[in-house]
This record gives C-alpha cells, structure tokens and sequence, in this order.
C-alpha cells in the first residue's frame, strides 16, 4: 500500500486537532482566567531506503535516503501569559498581575486558577463560581507575616469578643488581606488570599472551571502570598479576562483548514494512483 496514503490520514488527524484546539480557544474567548493553547507538530519515524556512507576507496560518502511516514501532535502548549483587566467593582473580585495562581479546594482536591470571580456562599466563605473554596492564611505573627497552614477564608459575624462587635465592612487589599471592620471602627486582618506558583506552570493539566492540577511534570505547589517572590500583585475589584488573541486564532482556523485539504488531496492522489494501478491487470 502507498506510504503517501497513510502520510495522508495522519495529516488529516492532526490538522483536526489543531481544529479542536483552536475551537475551543475561540469559544473560550470570553472567559475568566483561560489560558489558550496551541498545537505544536512533528514527524513520525522515517523509512531508511539506503542508509548514509563514508567517503572511502576513491569514492565521495553518500547522504541517507528516507521517506518520511506522516505527522503527530507533539504538543498542546499552554500560552500562560497575562489576560486583559476587566473592572468589576465586585469588592471580592480578584486579579493576579504577574505571576502565581489562587489555590481552591474541590472537597479534598487541590485545584489553582488565575479565574478570580470569587463570592461568599451561605456560611460566609469565600468560593469560586463552582464552589470550590478559595484557600488562605488565617494565622499571623506580631509583624503581620502569614503563618501556619492554608485553610478556607470565611468572613466572620463579630469580633468574637463578649459582648461581640457586628461586623459592618470587609476590605480585600492588594496584599490578599481580608480586613474585617466592626460596629466600633476596630479593624482586624482575619485571612490572607494565597498563591501558589510552579517551576513549569505549563506541565499543569486542565481539570474543568478554569482550573488546572498538579502532574509529575509541573512540580509541586510552591505557596506563599501576593508580592512573594515572583507572585504577582492582586487587583481588587478587577478580573483577569481570557488571553485568547481572536486574530492568531482565526488565521490558525484558516491554516487547519487548508492542511486539512491539502492532506485530504493527498489521499485522493494516492487512490487515483492505486486505480491506475489496478487497472494495468485489465
């Protein structure tokens, strides 16, 4: 059977991909926090005919002589760079400018997101559109550095004092602190928003509401807060918006599309050359 047909096929799955890909990037174009992709491809193993020779014995060394068998999907790349800032005005809206990902628990199932369209839920915690709850410090030294573990940030009723004090306001600062104001114009921090980061963000696997998780390839969640290390500063009132770019996209759209044909022509070439052949017994 022809090389060249089966060289066609593949090059029909994989422009498919990049059709897949690129679909999705566009459907994902008004979405908080997504992060595109982009298809990367790369041949498959090649037929040795000849195989290359030294020079030697009054002769010049001669190249290999190989036939390429088709073409694979090496990658789906994820582009991780900054989205738009949408303005919300939504006190628990959160941005990240720069590097880092919240982190949200999905019951015992850590997941991160650079989507920060957070709100309180009936027990005043604070959770992601999905429920996932948004994970935090609720614990300080005497210079206000975070300490202990991560835990749910959940806006308390009072100042726990007797007689309690009836919280009036909340305020998320740049910093991720949530600031508690009570009857009497006492302010406490109460919990600070946490960011994690990774050595190879991108080794991060998708996992549904624009949320990713950990493989062996991205490297374990390194956690600190906003302004440690590389992590990024925190816009309140503000959200990241998709980093789709509508022209790359549409132009992708256009170059599957005519990989698509032409792998397709391929095919048909090739069974044009199977009837000729065929047709020699006649």
């Amino acid at each position: 059977m022809l090389r060249s047909l089966f060289a066609g096929i593949s090059g029909l799955r994989v422009n498919q991909t990049m059709l897949d890909v690129t679909g999705n990037n566009i459907a994902n174009a008004n979405t908080i926090g997504f992060k595109s992709s982009s298809t990367v491809f790369q041949d498959t193993l090649s037929q040795m005919l000849t195989s290359g020779s030294a020079a030697g014995g009054g002769l010049g060394g001669t190249n290999p002589i190989q036939v390429g068998l088709g073409v694979q999907v090496a990658a789906t790349n994820t582009n991780l760079n900054q989205g738009a800032n949408q303005t919300t005005g939504r006190p628990t809206d959160l941005m990240i400018n720069g590097d880092g990902m919240f982190v949200v628990m999905r019951g015992n199932v850590a997941t991160y997101t650079r989507a920060g369209a957070f709100s309180w839920d009936n027990s005043g915690t604070l959770v992601s559109p999905g429920g996932g709850r948004v994970q935090g410090y609720t614990t300080f030294d005497a210079a206000g550095v975070h300490t202990g573990g991560l835990t749910d940030i959940v806006l308390p009723e009072d100042n726990g004092a007797t007689p309690p004090l009836a919280l009036s306001s909340y305020e998320l600062g740049r910093d991720g602190k949530l600031t508690a104001t009570f009857e009497d114009g006492s302010k406490l921090v109460v919990a600070q928003v946490a960011l994690a980061n990774f050595n190879n963000p991108m080794g991060l696997a998708r996992a549904g509401e624009t949320s990713f998780t950990t493989t062996a390839n991205s490297g374990v969640a390194e956690l600190g807060v906003s302004g440690e290390g590389s992590r990024g500063a925190l816009s309140p009132g503000s959200v990241e918006m998709s980093n789709v770019d509508l022209a790359a996209e549409f132009t992708n759209l256009i170059l599957a599309q005519r990989g698509f044909q032409a792998s397709s022509r391929v095919i048909t070439t090739s069974d044009q050359v199977l009837e000729d052949l065929v047709n020699i017994k006649r």
